[in-house]
């Protein structure tokens, strides 16, 4: 007979107080008074800078700015096929819809027909072919979705209209699609040459070290050969791409887009339209979600919208709608893994061999430094003294995928974790015993594969603080009893641990500048190229300058992103906008005090060392003046009241033939331990409690960054266990393109005990008033979900039978595990 559950865990408005008691006890009100009373602008919890807009719904996105007098619409033209020959191309239909100004295609584009981020492999609307009658007879068409035409209207619903008629007007030959990335694998078929990197302890290199490899994996006492897949996943950001482009003089084009990389969509634009950069203008105040789907992926759309807006001398708007924006953008890429590893009888890795398998879509976007993320996390905490790692980009005849929240690094380490679980179970030892046994040392066993000293290792205190706060050990043993009780219901507990590099894989991306400009009544307006997507990087970037001029926050007003304001700015990705922005601002305002300060100990008569910019005052001991009274002084004395900062991350080198240097700043760490309950009969399951344990350093922002952990746990989730990705097997058609079909996590699936808590420790490395990234790390962090499924599903053969559970850990797929466990035990 099955054990009883206890209810409460069952209740979702009871968990969602629980939550709220619980995530007010982690933040001390009353030591952050203090630290705001001493002048602490930064470590102290501050309101998202939007917030009050968000809530009352007054928060433009660019779908909400008034639209300019004469603005036209955009839709696009999608191919029919995965794959396919153009014999004709007939729009005549399209044209004749009420209200369509213009149909656009390649042809029209006056400059280069090319939005590939890195490799130039990537048309904006598809290459046709044209005979000497000017009549379309060929062109390739690459996945069902690609958009071929777009139709410009008066109204947005007519531009639908006519684009719906594509499947009439596009008249092709089918070629038969690669769908799958293992069978691209098998015909050799990549977007980008296979990448390997070998790290031996042996003095050899190339074919020899991956020789030494082997002979490692082949002397070890125990050996473990085994596969795993793991799905894609959709960034499903609340704000869909949307570009709003306006002809300006003299060839000029303004443009409002949804984008993650404003200064890579004024690029693109510039080269469609064959202009110079400084012709294009592009300004992005906030997005509605981006999650690495708009940070190159937004290329087709700017370079859509800029192009009709430049040939029809009229402003053109386009956004698209929910299915077109599942059917054209790439998402995160799934991944297939063969994995060969050795090891010894404490479940000690001796040595490895991993081949990755990505699905890179039908051209390159960035699917190159994605698999280098992942293979230079392959690691994760772990030492591996004998590694080969292979990664293979391959070439499908689907949507080109791109970034998503951990680029590559949650697919590299989700499959170590599964060398490490499945190591356990066949020694019969704690999941977490083996995992222990293979940290990185502090002062040995501490260099990646990728030959990075690991400096800064705090994987050992967080994780024994973690599994004691959350009671590990003896819910385990609980757990172990309540499920010999339960045949229909089991229990499952894991505790995963994470390691993440911050930094991007490309040096010359770790930059950024930023503007601060203080007016003559002392108010602050701070500019900088980070993209806002609801992380939080304006609220932190003000925080950084109210602290470093020691005023309040309400002096300080952040404005839109903008390449005529900060130019060659970077990505806001790479969880590197705080680290980047942040310095660059306060490299601005640090200058502008130290013009300040000169003048302050004038009229106060002391030293410029004895002053202190602290709660709207500049003050040395008793005498003390107002800032807005300095600064009302300093303009009249014609002191410079504005400045621009610059900040290049130190120390940092890669080589990427080689896949060797020192790709990270630093790392950032953390831990989850979580609990679930699986319903063998259905596949059904529930996460019943989750303790979370995250490094961000010295927080800028303890508020905001508690939030990124809960917001990247639960996106993680939502990943590993229930978005699933479907094509059709013959059409190559998305099926899962909507709402309708595709399931994200909703509040229901938090779990009723949520204890996210920030580990006490600051960084290493001269980072920000010493913070850690935030953004992508804790996505890793509900591997513990999967993991602690995995768990319980062993438990249905009494953990005899390591089960062979692919992600995303579905209902479907956990019955397939439970079958084979079961029959396994038998």
């Amino acid at each position: 007979m099955n054990k009883p559950l206890d209810p409460a865990l069952l209740q979702p408005g009871q968990a969602f107080a629980d939550w709220q008691a619980n995530r007010a006890s982690r933040i001390d009100p009353a030591a952050e008074a203090t630290a705001q009373d001493a002048g602490r602008r930064v470590g102290v919890s501050r309101p998202h800078e939007s917030a009050h807009l968000h809530v009352a719904g007054a928060a433009p996105y660019i779908d909400d700015l008034p639209e300019l007098a004469g603005t036209l619409h955009a839709a696009l033209g999608l191919s029919p096929v995965a794959h396919g020959r153009v014999t004709g191309l007939d729009l005549a239909a399209v044209r004749a819809v009420p209200g369509v100004v213009a149909v656009l295609t390649a042809a029209d584009i006056p400059g280069v027909n090319d939005c590939g981020s890195i490799v130039h492999d990537e048309p904006i609307l598809a290459e046709l072919v044209t005979g000497p009658d000017g009549a379309v007879c060929g062109g390739e068409l690459r996945y069902l979705g690609q958009p071929v035409f777009a139709v410009i209207a008066r109204s947005r619903e007519a531009a639908r209209r006519a684009a719906a008629l594509a499947k009439q007007a596009i008249r092709c030959e089918p070629l038969p699609p690669v769908l799958s990335p293992r069978e691209a694998h098998a015909r050799g078929q990549y977007v980008l040459p296979p990448m390997h990197l070998t790290r031996t302890q042996a003095p050899a290199d190339g074919e020899a070290a991956l020789a030494a490899v082997r002979a490692a994996l082949a002397a070890a006492p125990h050996r473990l050969t085994t596969a795993l897949e793991v799905g894609g996943q959709e960034q499903f950001y609340l704000e869909g791409q949307i570009s709003y482009a306006i002809p300006r003089e003299d060839r000029g084009i303004q443009l409002h887009c949804s984008t993650q990389h404003p200064t890579e969509m004024q690029h693109l634009v510039a080269h469609a339209l064959g202009l110079a950069s400084h012709r294009v203008q592009v300004e992005c105040r906030r997005m509605g979600g981006g999650f690495g789907g708009k940070e190159s992926q937004s290329a087709p759309f700017a370079c859509i919208a800029a192009v009709a807006a430049a040939k029809l001398q009229r402003p053109v708007k386009l956004r698209l709608d929910r299915d077109d924006d599942f059917l054209i953008t790439g998402r995160r890429h799934c991944f297939s893994y063969d994995i060969d590893v050795g090891y010894d009888d404490e479940g000690r890795v001796l040595a490895s061999e991993v081949s990755m398998i990505s699905r890179a879509g039908h051209s390159a976007d960035l699917s190159a430094p994605v698999m280098t993320r992942a293979l230079c996390h392959y690691d994760n905490a772990y030492w591996l003294p004998e590694v080969a790692m292979h990664g293979y980009c391959a070439k499908t005849n689907t949507q080109s995928n791109t970034a998503f929240r951990g680029f590559g690094g949650p697919q590299g380490a989700i499959a170590i974790e599964n060398v490490m679980d499945s190591i356990a179970r066949r020694l019969g030892k704690d999941p977490l015993e083996v995992r222990r046994v293979n940290f990185y040392g502090r002062t040995e066993r501490n260099v990646t594969p990728y030959t990075q000293v690991v400096s800064d290792n705090v994987i050992h205190g967080l994780v024994d603080e973690l599994a004691a706060s959350s009671g590990y050990a003896a819910r385990r043993a609980e757990i172990a009893a309540w499920n010999a009780d339960s045949p229909v219901l089991k229990r499952g507990l894991a505790l995963t641990p994470v390691k993440f590099g911050i930094s991007f894989n490309v040096k010359h991306f770790n930059q950024a500048g930023a503007l601060v400009h203080v007016y003559a009544d002392g108010s602050i307006l701070v500019n900088h190229g980070g993209t806002e997507m609801g992380q939080g990087l304006n609220t932190k970037v003000a925080q950084v300058v109210a602290h470093e001029l020691g005023v309040d926050f309400g002096r300080v007003r952040v404005t839109a992103t903008d390449t005529q304001k900060v130019a060659n700015t970077s990505a806001t990705a790479a969880s590197t906008g705080s680290d980047l922005n942040g310095k660059a601002a306060q490299d601005a305002a640090r200058q502008i005090r130290e013009r300040l300060a000169p003048l302050a100990a004038a009229r106060l008569g002391v030293e410029p060392s004895a002053l202190v910019f602290a709660n709207d005052r500049v003050q040395a001991g008793t005498a003390s003046m107002g800032f807005a009274e300095l600064v009302a002084a300093a303009y009249v004395e014609r002191i410079q009241l504005w400045s621009d900062g610059f900040y290049a991350t130190p120390g940092l080198s890669w080589n990427r033939e080689t896949l060797r240097g020192r790709p990270f700043y630093y790392f950032a760490y953390g831990a989850a331990c979580s609990e679930v309950v699986v319903d063998t009969l259905t596949g059904e399951w529930k996460l019943l409690r989750a303790d979370v344990l995250h490094d961000v350093g010295r927080s800028l922002n303890p508020a905001v960054d508690i939030g990124q952990v809960e917001g990247a746990f639960i996106q993680g989730m939502g990943w590993l266990t229930m978005e699933e990705l479907v094509w059709h097997p013959t059409t190559g058609k998305l099926m899962t393109h909507a709402p309708s079909t595709y399931k994200i996590p909703t509040a229901n699936d938090c779990p009723p005990v949520f204890d996210v808590r920030l580990f006490q420790g600051e960084n290493v490395e001269d980072s920000i008033h010493r913070s850690k990234a935030v953004g992508e790390p804790p996505l890793l962090l509900p591997f513990s979900v999967f993991f602690a499924i995995r768990d319980a599903v062993s438990a249905a053969g009494g953990h005899r039978v390591d089960p062979p559970l692919s992600a995303p850990a579905t209902s479907e797929a956990i019955l397939r595990a439970l079958t084979a466990v079961q029959a396994g035990a038998a």
